[in-house]
């Protein structure tokens, strides 16, 4: 069986923390910031980790375990 290629936009997009958990960074802050709140450009700032269940559909893309 050929070897499983991993899904590139992921790869670009996310990575793994030390314990395993996938790291992430919020969308929505390239363009069209005027009409965003304060409140949510400051949230969007930095990474955070992604929930668990969304995680595992991210893991499988890139085929770990």
């Amino acid at each position: 069986m050929p070897k499983l290629k991993t899904k590139s936009g992921v790869k670009k997009r996310f990575r793994l923390s030390g314990s395993g958990k996938v790291v992430m960074y919020p969308s929505f802050k390239r363009h069209n910031l005027r009409k965003r709140s304060q409140k949510m450009k400051r949230k969007a700032r930095g990474s955070t980790i992604m929930a668990e269940v969304d995680a595992r559909i991210i893991k499988r893309f890139l085929h770990v375990r």
